[in-house]
């Protein structure tokens, strides 16, 4: 397949923070040079911005691509080669009620995201609407993959593959964050490291750090910088690093979200790790503000070129690697386990480097996890089989069971009231829990 017979929808393209950025990172691939690229949102103020401002992107960097934007995706999807989904639905004013509500019944979660009480009831808003979206691509694009960048990843990951037959994958750009900080820590680029790591999204594991060059095991040496570092510097990863002697990937924040430790109202342990509660506001004023820098440039006034900068998301190099037939690697991609990680079980969603042919990743062997991390693992997974099955049935039993298994619930009657009230709250959003009650 050559970029001009390439086609490539992005849902979720009016996305103030994903939409432009992803976008570019398309136009600027080699690979895709001439390809169709269609636009989709449910907005259509925010996806005629955008357009015009790709359509400005695609001119000025002579990418040669076909640019097209619509409400309705049924249409963009026939005989699409990829699609890229990233879909929420009042993201900052949905988030904070999710970290609200439960913290009425004595659970204040560390961020509130992708795992907790917030966790279950993100999932359930957003697998349903990323199931419609698969059920269309498996009649109008069957061989298409999906690129999923919806959180909570692994959930609606398994869900489009559990539920769908399509060719449903995660990616998330979580684990170069990480990698960030060990290349400060180390004082080295990261080209120059050799790294594997593997667990599940958001709550993954780095289990080898080398020097490309010597194949030198980089460890050693992250051990001595990590007992010098500053106290506030990622002090909860430093702590689980020191009891289960491995280092977590994804930062204290995310990492916080799946540890029965962050939460305590007796000890709050969220001020001794320094964890902060995600500025809602602040990033509800940054997204109006990057809407008028769009709009700006849309009018051709200003510079594009910071949008040649790589966003750090991996769907223009996977689709790269697609389109070579070339098995480059990428560090982390979130697919069924297929004994890549050995002590997980198969089916779960894990994230595990990975090999892209044309026929799509294929997951390298880690082996195993440290018998303590593969228990905190699975319990994640056990949770997410739970939550994903009562999002798409609309199984209120199911769904108390994937609760009352979080991490952070530690009382009956409170997790029964604060799902009644999760569920309430959500309710415009939630059809699927206004069935009859299944008895489960």
């Amino acid at each position: 397949m050559k970029g001009k017979e390439t086609k490539v929808v992005v849902i979720g393209a009016g996305s103030a923070d994903f939409g432009p950025a992803i976008i570019a990172d398309l136009l600027l691939e080699p690979a895709l040079k001439g390809s169709e690229i269609c636009l989709v949102d449910i907005d259509p103020d925010a996806l005629g911005l955008v357009k015009v401002l790709v359509e400005r992107m695609n001119t000025v960097w002579n990418a040669g691509c076909r640019i097209s934007a619509e409400t309705d995706r049924r249409k963009p999807l026939i005989g699409a080669s990829f699609v890229i989904v990233s879909i929420a639905i009042e993201r900052e004013k949905r988030w904070r009620m999710d970290w609200e509500i439960p913290l009425k019944f004595g659970i204040r979660q560390p961020l509130g995201e992708n795992g907790g009480p917030a966790g279950l009831i993100h999932g359930a808003r957003s697998i349903p609407p990323f199931l419609d979206i698969c059920r269309d691509v498996e009649r109008l694009c069957p061989k298409a993959f999906v690129l999923n960048f919806t959180n909570p990843v692994p959930r609606v990951t398994l869900a489009g593959r559990r539920y769908t037959r399509a060719r449903v994958i995660g990616l998330c750009h979580q684990l170069f964050r990480g990698i960030g900080n060990i290349s400060r820590w180390l004082k080295r680029p990261p080209e120059s490291m050799r790294i594997t790591a593997a667990g599940l999204n958001h709550f993954s594991w780095f289990l080898e750090i080398h020097d490309r060059k010597t194949g030198k095991s980089l460890y050693p040496e992250l051990i001595r910088i990590l007992r010098k570092l500053p106290a506030d510097d990622q002090p909860l990863s430093r702590e689980i690093f020191d009891i289960f002697g491995l280092f977590p990937t994804p930062g204290d924040s995310h990492l916080s979200e799946y540890l029965p430790w962050c939460h305590d109202p007796l000890t709050k342990p969220w001020k001794r790790y320094k964890l902060p509660l995600y500025p809602w506001a602040k990033m509800e004023r940054r997204r109006i503000s990057l809407r008028k820098k769009f709009a700006r440039l849309a009018s051709g006034k200003g510079s594009i070129n910071s949008f040649k900068k790589f966003s750090g998301e991996r769907a223009a190099p996977f689709i790269a690697s697609v389109l070579k037939n070339n098995g480059s690697l990428e560090l982390a991609i979130d697919i069924p386990n297929k004994g890549y990680i050995e002590n997980l079980p198969d089916g779960a969603i894990v994230e595990v480097p990975s090999r892209v042919w044309a026929s799509g990743p294929e997951g390298v062997c880690v082996g195993a996890l440290p018998k303590g991390i593969a228990s905190l693992c699975r319990r994640q997974i056990e949770i997410a089989d739970l939550a994903v099955d009562a999002a798409v049935l609309g199984n209120r039993p199911l769904a108390l069971r994937a609760l009352v298994l979080d991490p952070t619930v530690n009382d009956l009657t409170s997790a029964r009231q604060m799902l009644d009230a999760l569920l309430k709250a959500h309710k415009d959003l939630l059809p699927q829990f206004r069935k009859k009650k299944d008895p489960g």
